[in-house]
C-alpha cells in the first residue's frame, strides 16, 4: 500500500512523468501567485492615486495573470486526476491479484475479520490514492508557498510574519484537541454504511425467498437496527464537526482581518502605499494556507486516516489468510485419476475427526457414489477434493484443473449470455451454435434459447431460472467441455429422480467419470463403487453396489 511500492512498479515511468509535470505546474502556480500579489498592489495603488494610464496598464496585466493562472490551475488539476487514476488502477489490480490468489477471498469470508473487503477494494482504494496524492501535493505546495510568500510578508512587516507563525501554531493545536475523536468515529461510520448497504443488497438478492417466507417484518426490524447504528454514529460525527466548525470558521474569518489591522497603521503613518494593504492580505492568506493545513483539512485528514487504517487492516488480514490457506493436505494434480492417500480430515476447530485415514483410488471410467449419514464428513471430503479444505493431513490426487469439474448443490452461473455460459470451455474459445443447441437439447433446455432472448442476450441466470434449471444448464456446460471427471455434490437436491438418472446417463455416454456426494435419493445401481462414511470418520468401500 506504500508510495514506495508504486514508485517501483511497472508503471513508475509514467507516474514519474506525471508527477514531474505536477511539480513544474506547482512552481508555475506559486510564481504566478507572487506576481499576482505585486500586480494587484500596483493596480490598487493606481486607483488610489487616480493614475488612469497606470490603472489601464495594470488592469490588462492583472487580466493576463488571471487568464494564465486559470490555464495552469486547470491543467494542474487534470494531471493530478490522471496520476490519481493511474495509481488507483495499479493498486486495485494489485489487491485483486492478492485477493483472488490462493483463495484468500475464501479465507477472509470464513474468518469474518474483514467485514466488507469489496468496499475496501472498490471505495477505500479510490479514497486512499486520491487523498494521499492530494495531501502530498498540498504539503509540497504549502512548502513552495511558504518559501515564496515568507519573503513577501517579511518585506512588508516582520511583525505580521511573526503573527502568522504564532496564529497558525495555536490554531493547529486547538484543532487537534477539538477534532481528535473524528478519526475513530469516521472509521466506525465506514463500517456502519457498509453493513447497511450489504443488508440492502441481501434483500435484493433474496427478494423471492423473503416474499415467500413472509419475513418482511423481521427484516424491517433488522434493517432499522442497522440504520439506527448508522444514524447514531453520524450524529456523533456531526457534533464533533459542529464544535470544530465554531473554531475553524472563526479562525478563517480572522485571517482576513489580522493583516489589515497591522498594515493599516503603516499606511496611516505613511510608511506604505495603499496597495500594500491588499498585497499583505493576499500574502498573509497564502502563508496561513501553507501553515494551517491541519486546521483547514482536519476533517479530510480524519477520513484519510480511517481509510488508511481500513486498507492496512485488509492487507494484514489478506496476508494472514494467505498463510492459513497453506494446508497440511497435499494436493497432487495432473493425474489421470481421483484418489486419496492416508487422508484424515478434521472439523475447523480440530476437535472432531470427520474422515479417518482414507486411502482410495478412483480411476477413469469408475463412477463412485460417496454415501453415509455424516453430512459434515461428506462436505469436508468434497471440499478437500476441490482443494479448499485445510483442516487435516494426507494427500489428495486429482486430474489437472482443466480436466475436472466440480458441480455444487447450488450451481454457480455468472451473469452473461448463453454463448458465454456454455461456449467458453473449448480450446479455441468458441463453440458453434449447433453445438450449444445440441448441449441444451440433451438436457431438455432447448426452449431456453427463445425464452432468454437468444444466445447473445445477457441474463442474470440466478434470478431468471429455477434451481433445477440452473443445475441442468451447468450439466450442459459440462457436456460441452473437455473435462474428463466430474465431482458432484448432492445434485439430486435440485433435480427430480428422472432428471438425475438422465444426467448420469449423459455423463456416461460422454465418457466423463463422475463421483457423486449423494443423499438417500441416489440410486446405487448407477455406480461402480460406493464409499460409505460413518460417524467418527470410519469408512467402508464397496466395489460391487447393492440394491
Amino acid at each position: 500500500m506504500s508510495v514506495r511500492s508504486f514508485a517501483k512498479s511497472e508503471v513508475r515511468w509514467k507516474a514519474y512523468m506525471l508527477f514531474g509535470a505536477l511539480l513544474t505546474l506547482m512552481l508555475a502556480v506559486n510564481g504566478l501567485n507572487v506576481w499576482n500579489s505585486y500586480v494587484g498592489r500596483n493596480f490598487i495603488t493606481a486607483i488610489e492615486a487616480k493614475n488612469v494610464s497606470n490603472f489601464i496598464k495594470e488592469g490588462w496585466l492583472y487580466f493576463g495573470v488571471f487568464a494564465l493562472s486559470t490555464v495552469v490551475a486547470v491543467v494542474f488539476r487534470f494531471v493530478e486526476e490522471r496520476l490519481g487514476l493511474l495509481w488507483r488502477e495499479w493498486q486495485t489490480r494489485r489487491l485483486l491479484a492478492h485477493y483472488l490468489a490462493n483463495r484468500v477471498y475464501l479465507g477472509l469470508h470464513h474468518s469474518k475479520l474483514v467485514a466488507n473487503p469489496d468496499q475496501n477494494i472498490a471505495e477505500d482504494v479510490k479514497a486512499f490514492t486520491s487523498s494521499t496524492l492530494s495531501f502530498v501535493l498540498m504539503i509540497l505546495n504549502g512548502t513552495f508557498t511558504a518559501v515564496a510568500f515568507s519573503s513577501v510578508l517579511w518585506s512588508i512587516s516582520p511583525t505580521l510574519f511573526g503573527v502568522a507563525v504564532a496564529y497558525a501554531s495555536v490554531g493547529t493545536l486547538f484543532t487537534v484537541l477539538l477534532g481528535r475523536r473524528l478519526v475513530g468515529l469516521t472509521y466506525r461510520q465506514f463500517d456502519c454504511e457498509a453493513e447497511f448497504r450489504a443488508e440492502l443488497v441481501h434483500v435484493r438478492g433474496n427478494a423471492e425467498s423473503i416474499a415467500l417466507l413472509g419475513r418482511e417484518e423481521q427484516l424491517r426490524n433488522y434493517l432499522m437496527e442497522k440504520l439506527g447504528s448508522l444514524v447514531t454514529n453520524w450524529r456523533r460525527v456531526i457534533a464533533v464537526n459542529r464544535n470544530l466548525g465554531f473554531f475553524t470558521t472563526g479562525y478563517n474569518y480572522m485571517i482576513q482581518l489580522i493583516p489589515a489591522l497591522i498594515v493599516a497603521r503603516l499606511f496611516i503613518d505613511g510608511k506604505a502605499e495603499f496597495g500594500v494593504i491588499t498585497q499583505s492580505a493576499m500574502a498573509f492568506a497564502q502563508l496561513m494556507g501553507a501553515f494551517s493545513i491541519i486546521v483547514t483539512q482536519f476533517q479530510s485528514i480524519s477520513t484519510y486516516t480511517a481509510v488508511s487504517s481500513r486498507l492496512g487492516n485488509l492487507v494484514s488480514e489478506m496476508q494472514v489468510a494467505a498463510k492459513h490457506s497453506q494446508s497440511m493436505i497435499e494436493v497432487c494434480e495432473d493425474c489421470g485419476l481421483i484418489g486419496y492417500e492416508s487422508l484424515t480430515l478434521r472439523s475447523p476447530d480440530s476437535s472432531t475427526i470427520l474422515v479417518n485415514n482414507l486411502t482410495l483410488q478412483i480411476p477413469q471410467g469408475m463412477n463412485v457414489l460417496i454415501d453415509g449419514h455424516h453430512e459434515a464428513a461428506k462436505m469436508a471430503l468434497f471440499r478437500a477434493t476441490a482443494g479448499i479444505w485445510n483442516h487435516g493431513t494426507g494427500k489428495v490426487i486429482r486430474p489437472a484443473t482443466s480436466k475436472i469439474a466440480f458441480l455444487t448443490e447450488r450451481p454457480y452461473l455468472h451473469p452473461g449470455t448463453l454463448r458465454e455460459t456454455l461456449g467458453h470451455m473449448q480450446d479455441n474459445g468458441t463453440v458453434s451454435d449447433e453445438e450449444i443447441l445440441q448441449g441444451l437439447r440433451l438436457v431438455g433446455l432447448e426452449s431456453l434459447v427463445a425464452e432468454s432472448g437468444g444466445l447473445d442476450t445477457e441474463q442474470d441466470w440466478n434470478d431468471q431460472l429455477s434451481l433445477g434449471t440452473q443445475q441442468l444448464l451447468a450439466v450442459a456446460r459440462l457436456l460441452l467441455s473437455k473435462e474428463e471427471f466430474a465431482v458432484m455434490d448432492r445434485i439430486a437436491t435440485a433435480l427430480s429422480p428422472t432428471e438425475t438418472e438422465m444426467v448420469l446417463s449423459l455423463l456416461k455416454q460422454k465418457g466423463i467419470t463422475f463421483v457423486t456426494f449423494g443423499n438417500s435419493t441416489d440410486n446405487p445401481a448407477q455406480y461402480d463403487g460406493i464409499l460409505d462414511i460413518d460417524d467418527g470418520g470410519s469408512w467402508h468401500w464397496q466395489k460391487e453396489p447393492q440394491g
